[in-house]
């Protein structure tokens, strides 16, 4: 199964941002986004590549529903 991750973007330098969520940091290309990115924008990011950009509400709903899913996991064999 393959997950696209909501971070915020940190760095930017117009082809590539450093994204982080929850101190990870990871490099992402803007190549596959059709729209311009700022630093602390949330974007989707899914193999090295951001492929959507959200608003910060989006990304938060997602992030607890990701947070939540992952708590209920940690307890299962």
């Amino acid at each position: 199964m393959c997950l696209a991750v909501p971070m915020k973007v940190i760095s930017s330098d117009g082809e590539t941002v450093v994204a982080e969520i929850d101190g990870v940091k990871r490099p992402a290309s803007l190549l596959m986004l059709g729209e311009s990115v700022a630093i602390g924008d949330y974007v989707l990011i899914h193999a090295g590549f951001a492929i959507s950009k959200l608003d910060e509400d989006q990304a938060q709903a997602t992030l607890n529903l990701m947070r939540e899913c992952l708590e209920l996991g940690m307890g299962q064999p």
